[in-house]
């Protein structure tokens, strides 16, 4: 970890020099998320590859870029696409934008992920808060020599997702009238989809649902100190007694499908953020 400091510098003077305003969130925008982007005001959207030591997003429906802006009044950097462990990088690097947001001024991670359903209470469309989560990814993005100035050795993570934030986001839904759970993720490497004895595994160990990002960003999230905010769009049911092919192009249309649901649990976090300046 001690090669990291000088990376998260060089990003975060490169992102300086095109958009001067101090962000008060990072959010990370997943698979047939991106369009929430287009809700910020007086964009500045720099390519992640005119970052320094940002990877290059490979994933389908992730464009690619960062986005620093306005919502709410409050001014944010958003990132269109994410990367992913199965796309060969390290989780050190998969979390590198994490660093770079707290780096900027950030104080809260707004992060979004498309999931498979396992809890049969679920439907396909629907959005999960995430309460908590499971890591089986095999790997832990803060393995190594700790460096002090990115956070402590051992960060506690009796509460990753903010509860206070958590309640919001119920409340929020609430007004809104649609349907929020409640509920824990489990983190797995992919790229293929679980087996049916897979499922049945993970829903036994507490899951609700599963997906394959998210845990690195949050655990570099709680050991940077910004507090965490989680939405994960059931964009599929995943129940083994009633499992079918899996349809890359269903399932991103359906994560499309519930953007409405996703940008009013978005905005309405942002809405209390503002409150507290």
């Amino acid at each position: 970890m001690l090669e990291l400091y000088d990376k998260i510098e060089a990003a975060t003077g490169a992102i300086s020099q095109q958009w001067g305003e101090t962000p008060r969130a990072g959010i990370i925008l997943g698979t047939g998320l991106g369009s929430l982007a287009e809700q910020i005001e007086s964009p500045v959207a720099i390519d992640y590859e005119k970052i320094p030591h940002f990877p290059r997003s490979t994933a389908t429906s992730h464009r690619g870029r960062l986005v620093c802006g306005f919502l709410k009044g409050l001014p944010i950097v958003a990132m269109e696409g994410r990367f992913h462990q199965y796309e060969g990088y390290s989780l050190q690097e998969i979390t590198l934008p994490v660093r770079v947001m707290k780096a900027l001024g950030a104080e809260l991670m707004i992060v979004t992920q498309a999931v498979g359903g396992m809890n049969p209470l679920y439907c396909a469309g629907d959005v999960m808060i995430i309460d908590d989560h499971i890591n089986l990814m095999g790997a832990n993005p803060l393995v190594g020599i700790n460096d002090d100035r990115l956070g402590v050795r051992f960060p506690d993570m009796c509460a990753p997702y903010t509860p206070q934030l958590i309640d919001v986001g119920l409340e929020v839904a609430r007004k809104e009238n649609f349907v929020a759970h409640r509920g824990v993720m489990v983190a797995v490497t992919g790229p293929n989809l679980e087996t049916r004895a897979e499922y049945r595994f993970l829903r036994l160990i507490g899951a609700d649902v599963v997906g394959m990002s998210t845990v690195p960003e949050v655990i570099v999230a709680v050991h940077s100190g910004l507090r965490v905010f989680g939405i994960s769009v059931i964009s599929d049911m995943c129940l083994p007694d009633a499992l079918r092919p899996a349809n890359v192009e269903e399932i991103i249309a359906v994560a499309n499908s519930a953007e409405p649901k996703l940008r009013a649990l978005v905005l309405g976090v942002l809405a209390y953020e503002a409150s507290r300046c």
